[in-house]
């Protein structure tokens, strides 16, 4: 798949994420209905919405391509995956459940078990992230369209971290301490790749945990950007694992922090 193809369908993709992130707002605001997984983890009728939105126009466009969804069984049993899109239709539930606005709309497209195409979309925000190729990484916001580089933003004596938890674990202690991490503020969302793109923040460091939809796209919109992605012994993370289980992540704005 080249290039111009990413962009074509991340192109073709852009406004289906206006219209479900508008879709999942307006849910809230009827009120949002509610059950528990398997995985005890909560999942609501707007996940189920934003994905059937999602899904669907990703099938339009490419019939071809596997899919495969946080929300849906479909495809989660096949092994050695090599080109397949990730989607996670809802990323920060409890956010959105509570109505807070930190929770993301994400779809990857993965070529050669890495992510690509990234579509992040963050509608109580009106922050929306998506990339298709190395340094074509951007952000639409208030009609405007910037593109993404990770130039830093912060002081230049500030390390800013973004952080699952506010109640940090000796280990993630110890590698903010290694990387002089002056401030650190928690972020539960794929919103923490698209701010360390930005500049706004500098580093995140989270242990195994969660899934590979969870991650994918921030994954793509950061690599284009020029940040760095590696687990905790510096390896490239690739996709497609058996049942898509997330390695240790270190995102870094650039190795100059």
């Amino acid at each position: 798949m080249t290039e111009i193809n990413l962009k074509k369908l991340c192109f073709e993709l852009i406004q289906t994420f206006f219209d479900a992130g508008k879709k999942s707002l307006e849910l809230r605001k009827l009120g949002l209905k509610k059950e528990i997984k398997s995985d005890n983890t909560p999942v609501t009728n707007g996940d189920i919405e934003v994905n059937k939105l999602l899904t669907k126009k990703i099938e339009i466009l490419t019939p071809e391509i596997p899919i495969v969804s946080e929300e849906s069984s479909l495809n989660k049993s096949k092994s050695n995956l090599t080109n397949f899109w990730l989607i996670d239709p809802i990323d920060g539930t409890f956010d959105y459940i509570n109505n807070k606005d930190e929770f993301t709309l994400n779809a990857s497209l993965v070529i050669n078990k890495i992510p690509e195409l990234g579509i992040i979309y963050a509608p109580a925000k009106e922050r929306l992230f998506y990339s298709y190729g190395n340094k074509n990484s951007y952000e639409i916001n208030n009609n405007n369209t910037l593109r993404l580089t990770c130039e830093k933003k912060t002081k230049k004596n500030e390390i800013k971290a973004v952080s699952y938890s506010s109640d940090l674990k000796q280990i993630i202690k110890n590698f903010h301490n290694q990387f002089g991490v002056t401030e650190f503020v928690k972020m539960k969302s794929s919103l923490k790749f698209c701010v360390i793109a930005s500049g706004e923040f500098d580093l995140y460091v989270a242990e195994p945990r969660a899934s590979e939809w969870d991650i994918a796209a921030g994954h793509a919109i950061l690599k284009n950007a020029g940040g760095i992605i590696s687990d905790f012994e510096n390896n490239e993370i690739f996709y497609g694992k058996k049942n898509f289980i997330n390695p240790s992540l270190i995102l870094k704005r650039s190795n100059n922090l």
